[in-house]
């Protein structure tokens, strides 16, 4: 159990840099507990390649960790330059022109691969290309030519992306490309599978379907980086399993500055309607380079532990940076420190307050362990569980109380790693009889160095082992003394 006593989860992408050697043993060793696939580079076969690694290793160290398949989206860009790239300053007059070759870019126009942009501009609009390096102003349409005045120049190359300030594009969550990958990814076993631009609920429920035809197990996360997504947020969080703040084209839709007050509000919200977060985009940049992070990186990840992600997400910084292994121990360190100042957090703190009823018996059987355990001494929460549901629900809880889900079931096992707080352990609860269960889960537990003679522990299991659903039972347990 590498990383137990923390309680923010560490996703590292892969790439190049995480293939070289026994780096992924090495990142395994800081602390990685979930690995994300960018399907916005690569073939399958690299991604295949990739899982089986991660599955291999992990089994060595007597592991599971959880595989996240980034799905890219309507990735909205300009077409090539004959020569590269070109420079435009601020004055000059440029188009963006549906109808021109993809090669044959210049100093007065290039093509476009997304083809309706013409219909989807007015003239005012303001268009950020290149994450919003350069800022263009439409001064008018003509047929399929964009005509725009450079408002911010710069250097402008092949396939940079372009935003429209505002949001309001009317460009698919899916696209053809994304049905493909995500078939491909959920052959290749991904735990969750990220939608990138959904506008709204629909775009979920389009991938839940898809998801659900091929008999897929994959969470679905939505990532937020639309302000239609920002206006849609509360049915898009329901419609999900998780989501994700992506800064990074967010901030291009709706300003840097807007970006921290949404991110808070996001978190807040996805936490109140009981779904995990994940907070990614440049978390780390520097360290893509550096061996160490800036002050403000530092803060950054710190800040989005103290408002309560589940999970912080590490991208370019250890796909193809220099420092993979060294990146995640700096993060895990960071989410410790944070970690020490977030308060417990009582259950009238949260939505029970003004909804008298739960939704299940598992839940109420969760939410009176969490209750439990934050006013007792309790060392350790073992949650017996097929499908993950109780430990989902403890771990919307603030609390320092490990919360450990002894499942047989490995998808499960994978899925709870993105979970704040808890921590899967293999355990089946179908090789033992009802009175032998107690004491074979806590001398697991002691199997694992977690808990030792005199420690209170809670137990939440079912009245019949091995159904899904069938929590309806808490226990406190003294190790060591009488566990029937």
């Amino acid at each position: 159990m590498a990383n137990i006593l923390r309680r923010t989860k560490i996703i590292a992408t892969l790439g190049p840099a995480t293939d070289e050697g026994d780096m992924f043993a090495d990142m395994m060793t800081a602390g990685v507990d979930l690995v994300r696939l960018n399907f916005s580079h690569g073939v399958a076969e690299d991604h295949a390649k990739r899982i089986q690694y991660v599955r291999e290793t992990a089994k060595k160290y007597g592991r599971e960790i959880g595989v996240l398949a980034d799905l890219q989206g309507p990735k909205i860009r300009i077409a090539k330059f004959k020569k590269g790239s070109i420079e435009l300053k601020a004055g000059d007059h440029f188009i963006l022109d549906a109808n021109l070759d993809e090669d044959l870019g210049d100093q007065q126009a290039v093509g476009i691969d997304y083809k309706v942009l013409p219909y989807d501009v007015s003239k005012g609009d303001i268009l950020l290309l290149d994450d919003g390096r350069l800022v263009f102003e439409v001064n008018k349409i003509v047929d399929e030519k964009i005509h725009c005045e450079v408002a911010v120049g710069g250097k402008l190359s092949n396939n940079k992306g372009i935003n429209r300030k505002g949001g309001g594009l009317s460009a698919k969550a899916l696209t053809d490309k994304d049905k493909n990958d995500l078939g491909i990814a959920l052959s290749l076993g991904a735990d969750y599978i990220a939608i990138s631009f959904p506008r709204d609920a629909d775009d979920m429920h389009e991938a839940r379907g898809l998801i659900e035809k091929a008999n897929g197990h994959a969470g679905l996360i939505a990532k937020i980086e639309r302000v239609e997504a920002v206006e849609n947020l509360d049915e898009i969080i329901l419609a999900s399993d998780a989501v994700m703040v992506a800064r990074g084209d967010l901030a291009v839709e709706i300003g840097e500055p807007e970006v921290p007050g949404v991110q808070k509000h996001i978190i807040h919200q996805a936490r109140m309607m009981d779904k995990p977060t994940i907070t990614a985009t440049q978390m780390m940049e520097t360290m893509i380079h550096s061996s160490t992070p800036t002050r403000a990186e530092v803060s950054d990840v710190a800040n989005a532990v103290l408002d309560g992600t589940d999970a912080v997400m590490l991208s370019a910084e250890s796909a193809v940076g220099d420092f993979p292994a060294r990146v995640i121990e700096m993060m895990s360190r960071v989410c410790l420190s944070a970690e020490k100042y977030s308060r417990r957090q009582r259950i009238t703190t949260r939505q029970y307050d003004d909804s008298p009823e739960f939704d299940g018996i598992d839940e109420a059987i969760a939410m009176a362990t969490m209750f439990t355990a934050n006013h007792m001494n309790i060392k350790a929460i073992l949650a017996l569980t097929e499908s993950g549901a109780t430990p989902h629900w403890m771990s919307r809880i603030r609390s320092g109380i490990p919360v450990y889900a002894l499942s047989r079931n490995v998808l499960t096992q994978r899925k709870v790693t993105l979970y704040r707080g808890v921590y899967a352990i293999d355990f089946d609860v179908t090789k033992f009889t009802r009175d032998e269960l107690n004491a074979k889960a806590v001398a697991a537990m002691q199997h694992h160095g977690i808990v030792d003679d005199g420690d209170l522990v809670i137990l939440t299991k079912g009245d019949i082992s091995g159904v899904h659903g069938g929590t309806n039972v808490m226990k406190i347990l003294k190790v060591g003394g009488n566990l029937f």
